[in-house]
């Protein structure tokens, strides 16, 4: 019988789960204060547990699927951790040192078929999602390496906006959401999580009916379908008219602020035209929304792109400011190792790839 990670169940889940096995509520309880307030690693550190539940546990469930494979550390605190997934395959996962907390950039799907042209995650195609346990793991493996260390540190934010689009993984991604914000474990608050998509119109609306309360970003990078679908395939299939009404509904549904990602990319969409095209394109939404300027980490593979002078990123910024458009440009973190999201997975896969052949 194949074991299923205890990871991957929202409290409701696994307290139906142990219903089904004679078991009452309270004891979810307690197997969930276990995973998540104590963080145990094995069912029988639980000593609060009747050995029946126990037994019930060690027959269905594990508490492991992901291995460290690798890990580079930044001089900025920043952690970027490769795991291995039961598989085979790899995935990234960064923790990242901020002045009002410990944020975590958690993967969704074991590659990326969204075919953005000037992004790391997508030099290697999708393979699978990953379930809501693997998800979850991502940040109990962080937890982990911060409670050895025993300077009584935790997790406090999450951005989901790894490998992979979390929106096309949707039912896991929500799992994961619910088990992470619930306040008997973890207890990551909503407004500290961000959820990140590349534009499918139809899951913002969905998410919007969600009511998860949590934070949405939108990769926008450009202001008009020409350039857009240039850079971004994804907008073939949904320019941008029908991106921006999915995102009036999500407005209109949450009264939430939304964060518009745009990564400068040197004379492709970091020009003064560019910003007062897209000052006009998001006008109505001002009062909701932020534009995030990001600096771009330049991929091998993706030569074609450079990273934007300094002056033109402050031209950029300015030029909305004076259009009245609330706009930031992201701090940038790991800038000493392999920055840009995916690269560091891309690279050790190709290693391996070259070793092989190198060996056969």
């Amino acid at each position: 019988m194949n074991k299923q990670s205890i990871y991957g169940l929202t409290f409701d889940q696994l307290t139906a789960s142990l219903a089904e096995h004679g078991h009452r509520k309270s004891r979810a309880l307690q197997v969930w204060d276990g995973l998540y307030r104590k963080r145990v690693t094995e069912f029988s550190a639980m000593t609060d547990l009747k050995q029946d539940c126990l037994d019930t546990l060690e027959a269905h469930f594990v508490t492991e699927t992901l291995t460290e494979h690798l890990k580079q550390e930044s001089a900025d605190g920043t952690i970027k951790f490769l795991f291995k997934l039961h598989d085979g395959n790899l995935i990234e996962t960064v923790l990242m040192r901020h002045k009002y907390g410990l944020s975590v950039c958690v993967t969704t799907q074991v590659g990326c078929n969204i075919g953005c042209s000037f992004c790391a995650s997508g030099l290697l195609a999708k393979s699978r999602d990953l379930t809501s346990a693997e998800i979850v793991e991502q940040i109990m493996k962080v937890q982990f390496h911060l409670d050895r260390k025993g300077e009584n540190e935790a997790v406090s934010h999450i951005v989901v906006m790894g490998i992979g689009e979390p929106f096309d993984n949707f039912t896991n991604m929500v799992d994961f959401i619910r088990v992470v914000k619930d306040q008997k474990g973890l207890d990551i608050a909503a407004r500290h999580i961000t959820v990140s998509t590349s534009g499918l119109a139809d899951k913002i609306r969905e998410f919007a009916d969600s009511d998860l309360k949590v934070n949405l970003a939108i990769s926008l990078h450009a202001p008009t379908n020409e350039l857009r679908t240039r850079i971004m395939k994804i907008n073939r299939g949904i320019p941008i008219e029908k991106l921006m009404a999915a995102i009036e509904y999500y407005l209109d549904k949450t009264n939430r602020r939304i964060t518009l990602e745009y990564i400068l990319l040197k004379d492709v969409n970091d020009g003064k035209e560019h910003a007062l095209q897209l000052a006009e394109l998001i006008q109505h939404i001002r009062q909701l929304a932020n534009v995030n300027l990001i600096p771009y980490n330049p991929v091998d593979e993706h030569s074609q792109y450079q990273r934007s002078e300094r002056e033109s990123v402050r031209a950029f910024y300015d030029t909305l400011k004076k259009q009245g458009i609330s706009c930031s440009v992201r701090l940038e973190h790991g800038t000493d190792i392999d920055a840009a999201c995916g690269q560091l997975r891309s690279k050790q896969i190709k290693r391996s790839t070259e070793d092989s052949l190198v060996v056969g």
